[in-house]
């Protein structure tokens, strides 16, 4: 397993990473155009030559936000969600964050297990968040990681 810092430039293997994990990923061309944002930072993990794992992320002053993650199913419970949200955790708060924030759907155990691992608490719940087409809506956790803030 393989962890690299992603570009606007690898904005087609994280459409494809998160196609995986997602019914309806993102568009290349939007992830890309994320890139343009300040603030924005993501990590591909790789298998072999394989992109396996993605994560996108966002930085606003003192605040980060997880703005998706996504394993392939063949490799979870690996440790590919566990080593994106560390290394994205540590660029947060490397870029000044001293809080990161996710949503998650609240019947997603799985993810839901992984950010209480990471440290992450509930911070609330966003009703009817999820669209799921013709499965309804489906409401989502809000989670909140603080990070510590070093002192002089």
């Amino acid at each position: 397993m393989r962890l690299a810092r992603a570009t606007a430039a690898d904005a087609e293997m994280l459409s494809q990473v998160q196609a995986l994990g997602f019914d309806a990923a993102w568009p290349a061309e939007d992830i890309a155009a994320l890139f343009d944002g300040p603030g924005v930072f993501g990590f591909l993990v790789f298998e072999a030559a394989r992109p396996v794992g993605m994560i996108l992320c966002r930085t606003m002053l003192e605040d980060a936000e997880v703005l998706t993650l996504a394993v392939d199913p063949a490799v979870r419970g690996r440790g590919v969600g566990a080593a994106l949200v560390a290394a994205s955790v540590a660029a947060a708060k490397a870029a000044g964050a001293t809080a990161v924030f996710l949503e998650v759907a609240v019947d997603n155990a799985p993810a839901l297990a992984l950010y209480a691992r990471a440290g992450f608490h509930k911070a609330g719940v966003r009703n009817a968040y999820y669209d799921r087409g013709a499965a309804g809506q489906v409401d989502a956790v809000a989670m909140r990681l603080d990070l510590p803030v070093a002192r002089p």
